[in-house]
């Protein structure tokens, strides 16, 4: 799963996260606790069940720092 990140160096390669979860009128979507990167919109039928997870990759590219972490 891939996370907007608005600044450099809040997660690096192997940082263990934790997610919470929002509800749109028909979408869910995934804040990196303590708020350090959120995802964009998934509809209902790609929630995702789990909550913990480990970065793989943070990305830094001409619209800013991206972070992408797999979840069992």
């Amino acid at each position: 799963m891939e996370f907007k990140m608005e600044r450099p160096g809040l997660l690096k390669e192997g940082d263990r996260v934790t997610v919470t979860e929002g509800v749109l009128p028909s979408n869910y979507y995934y804040t990196i606790d303590p708020s350090l990167a959120m995802s964009g919109n998934f509809p209902f039928r790609e929630r995702m069940l789990e909550r913990e997870g480990v970065v793989t990759e943070v990305i830094e590219n001409a619209r800013g720092f991206y972070v992408r972490a797999r979840f069992e």
